[in-house]
């Protein structure tokens, strides 16, 4: 299912990281911010549980201790997604953290694996990030690897989204939920989004 997070402060943001003039410091900022504020939405509907222990106020009241129902799991897909789970990070501190590496083939535009590294937790609710879903080969192939290793509980967080990926990812993996803080127009020849942001990962790396 896609969820569109559609937030003022998400909408500015955004706005300032699609300007071709935003510098390398500002566009990491802006999107550090954005992922921090989609954080909210996204884990909106865990259940908060008592942990069987206790704890003591400073009035000396003693209330249960809590904790979420999953162990949280951030995943980013590199290099781009590191800047987006730094806000996610922010919110979570306690999360785990994943890597997968992927790379785009320029020519057939297909994602190639090189490096997947994932925590081992209990009751895991796995968190992918990657600023773009652009053509959803590289979203996909994250899922499948991911869900090879055992994990079924799956989400995925992107910044921007072009229909052509969203609608390729809730065919391939209808049961995964995805979070965007906007569905742009499409995909143009070079497989880029429209309007989009450009190369998220030159950007956030100044790698240009």
């Amino acid at each position: 299912m896609l969820h569109l997070i559609n937030h003022p402060l998400i909408t500015m943001k955004l706005n300032k990281m699609r300007d071709e003039k935003t510098n390398t410091k500002d566009f990491r900022t802006l999107l550090d911010e954005i992922a921090s504020l989609m954080t909210y939405e996204v884990y909106k509907d865990l259940k908060v549980i008592p942990t069987g222990k206790k704890i003591k106020t400073p009035t000396g009241a003693i209330i249960d201790k809590l904790g979420l129902e999953y162990s949280l799991v951030v995943v980013p897909i590199l290099r781009a997604g590191i800047g987006m789970s730094n806000g996610v990070i922010n919110m979570l501190p306690t999360a785990r953290i994943g890597h997968i590496g992927m790379y785009r083939n320029e020519e057939t535009l297909e994602p190639v694996e090189y490096f997947c590294k994932l925590p081992h937790v209990e009751n895991p609710l796995v968190l992918i990030c990657d600023p773009m879903l652009a053509t959803g080969g590289s979203a996909c192939d994250a899922i499948s690897l991911i869900k090879k290793r055992g994990y079924k509980n799956i989400r995925l967080l992107c910044l921007v989204g072009a229909p052509e990926g969203v609608k390729k990812v809730s065919e391939t993996h209808p049961d995964v939920d995805i979070y965007l803080s906007a569905l742009d127009e499409r995909l143009n020849e070079k497989g880029y989004i429209i309007p989009g942001l450009g190369d998220a990962g030159d950007r956030i790396f100044g790698t240009y």
